[in-house]
C-alpha cells in the first residue's frame, strides 16, 4: 500500500493522480444525494436510473459512428438518458402508484436491453466492461471539471433547499400542507440523483452504482443524530472507500470499481453484525 502513495506522486502515474481527486470530489455529491435516496427510500429508483443510462451510452455510441455525431459522447447520452429516466419514474411514483412497479421495471430492463442492441447495430469493438463495472483510472480533467460543478450544484441546492428536500424526505403530506410544491422538489431531488448516478458510473459502472450510493449513508445511520451529521459521515466514508479502494486495487492489480465495493459492502456487514447483534 505505501508503494501507492509513491506512484500518485510519480509524474508519469497522472491517471493515478486523477483518479484519487476524482474519488475526493465525487464524496461529497455521492454522500449528500446518497442521504437522501436512503432516507427516503428510493433506492429502486436510483437503480432503474442507472440501468436507463446505458441506453444513452448506447445511443451515444450508435450516433458518433453511424450519424456523424462526434459532439454527441457517451456522458452527453448518458446525462441526456438518466433525466428523461428520472422525470419520467418521478411522475409515475407520483401519480401511478398501483402501477409503480411494473413500470419502473420495464423501464429498467428496456433502458438496458436498448442500449445493448443500439451498440449490436455498431460497427466496430466496444468495451462495454467500463461502463458495466466502472473504471476510475480513465478519469480525465474534463471528467474532474464535471465533478466540480455538480459538487458546486448539489451543495448549493442541498444547502439552500435543505429544509424541503428534509420535509419530502420524512413527511411529504405535512410539507404540502405548509405550502410547499413536495411534487417539484421530489423531481428535483430525482434528477439531481440522476446526475450523480451518471458520475457514480464512471467510477463503479452501472451494475455497482447503487451500493456506492446507498452502503455509506447505511453506516452512517448508525452514528448520526441528525441529517446533515449522515451527510457528513457519509461523504468521509465514501472517500474512506474509494480511497482504500483505490490503493488496494492498484497494489494486487484488480478492478477498482469491484474492489471499492466489496470493500464498503464488508465494512457495513461487520459494522451491521456488530450494532445489530454485539452492541444491540
Amino acid at each position: 500500500m505505501v508503494d501507492v502513495f509513491y506512484a500518485v506522486f510519480d509524474p508519469d502515474n497522472k491517471f493515478l493522480k486523477y483518479a484519487f481527486i476524482m474519488g475526493s470530489l465525487a464524496s461529497i455529491c455521492f454522500g449528500i444525494i446518497g442521504t437522501f435516496v436512503t432516507t427516503k427510500r428510493i433506492g429502486y429508483l436510483a437503480g432503474a436510473i442507472s440501468h436507463c443510462v446505458f441506453g444513452g451510452i448506447g445511443l451515444a455510441i450508435f450516433l458518433q459512428v453511424n450519424m456523424g455525431l462526434a459532439w454527441f459522447d457517451p456522458m452527453l447520452g448518458a446525462v441526456l438518458a438518466a433525466i428523461i429516466a428520472a422525470v419520467t419514474m418521478g411522475l409515475v411514483s407520483l401519480h401511478a402508484k398501483e402501477r409503480e412497479d411494473s413500470i419502473i421495471g420495464t423501464l429498467w430492463a428496456v433502458g438496458m436491453a436498448s442500449g445493448i442492441l443500439l451498440i449490436d447495430k455498431t460497427p466496430g469493438y466496444f468495451n462495454l466492461a467500463s461502463y458495466l463495472f466502472g473504471d476510475i483510472l480513465l478519469i480525465s480533467s474534463k471528467d474532474l471539471l464535471y465533478v466540480a460543478c455538480l459538487d458546486t450544484l448539489v451543495l448549493c441546492s442541498s444547502i439552500i433547499f435543505f429544509n424541503r428536500f428534509f420535509g419530502v424526505c420524512f413527511d411529504s403530506e405535512f410539507t404540502l400542507l405548509r405550502g410547499i410544491n413536495t411534487s417539484f422538489f421530489y423531481l428535483f431531488l430525482l434528477v439531481l440523483t440522476a446526475l450523480t448516478i451518471v458520475l457514480l458510473v464512471r467510477i463503479v459502472g452501472i451494475v455497482l452504482v447503487i451500493a456506492l450510493l446507498t452502503i455509506p449513508p447505511a453506516i452512517a445511520s448508525f452514528y448520526a443524530k441528525r441529517l446533515w451529521q449522515m451527510m457528513l459521515y457519509s461523504c468521509l466514508l465514501c472517500l474512506f472507500f474509494t480511497w482504500t479502494g483505490l490503493g488496494v486495487s492498484y497494489s494486487f492489480s484488480l478492478s477498482s470499481g469491484p474492489t471499492i465495493i466489496v470493500l464498503s459492502g464488508s465494512v457495513y456487514l461487520i459494522l451491521l453484525i456488530i450494532h445489530k447483534f454485539i452492541r444491540p
